[in-house]
């Protein structure tokens, strides 16, 4: 989903600091206080991480429709930022924050056993072989995660690419996640509670099959 530049968008997001933190890792172990003073959640609520956010659609109905959850929002473009913090302000929600972040150092902002679900969705697939170690579910990546999920956390993942998704097959099994629900065609099964992404919207609009599986740490 593209997203135009904004040449006034940092000085938008600046103006929400409650909203959209820039210096996340002031509170690296310390996120459930701080929701708690902002939100008045319970100190021990769970925590689910978006990584990446396209235009902020997943993680606003999140939201909305799970008060007592935390939600966490991270990605590093200033316009996507703006764009899931407008409707975080449009849903008056108390229960999502924003970083503007590098995913590549997720674990100066998270303390070990800090999170209980990462959301990946529609990541970039990173297609040549040579940039494998970008992608997103490549272990490097995955055992960065899987040491900030609790015990039983999970990991929530959907791409339209299915290289990208047999290729993540394999290094969630090689980083010793059980992976549960897997489905090459999403939206031709009987799911429920599925949100859906812009991208997502987008590819189901043209034909395109859905590929979705949940990993879970033991």
């Amino acid at each position: 989903m593209r997203i135009r530049n904004n040449p006034k968008a940092l000085d938008k997001i600046k103006q929400y600091g409650e909203i959209v933190i820039f210096s996340p890792g002031e509170y690296k172990g310390k996120w459930n206080e701080y929701f708690a003073k902002k939100n008045g959640n319970n100190p021990d609520a769970p925590i689910h991480v978006e990584l990446g956010m396209g235009k902020g659609k997943f993680i606003s109905t999140k939201g909305l429709l799970a008060r007592k959850i935390n939600f966490i929002g991270i990605d590093l473009r200033y316009e996507i930022i703006l764009s899931a913090l407008n409707k975080v302000l449009e849903k008056e929600l108390q229960n999502v924050i924003l970083i503007l972040y590098n995913i590549l150092n997720i674990e100066d902002i998270f303390e070990n056993s800090e999170v209980d679900t990462f959301y990946i969705n529609f990541c970039d697939p990173w297609p040549k072989v040579r940039h494998s170690k970008r992608r997103l579910t490549h272990r490097i990546f995955l055992e960065k995660y899987k040491a900030l999920l609790k015990n039983g956390g999970r990991i929530e993942f959907k791409t339209d690419s299915r290289e990208l998704f047999d290729f993540s097959i394999n290094e969630f099994k090689a980083s010793g996640f059980e992976i549960l629900d897997l489905t090459y065609d999403l939206h031709n099964e009987d799911y429920p509670g599925n949100i859906t992404t812009e991208y997502e919207e987008k590819f189901i609009k043209k034909g395109i099959k859905i590929n979705r599986l949940e990993a879970v740490k033991r």
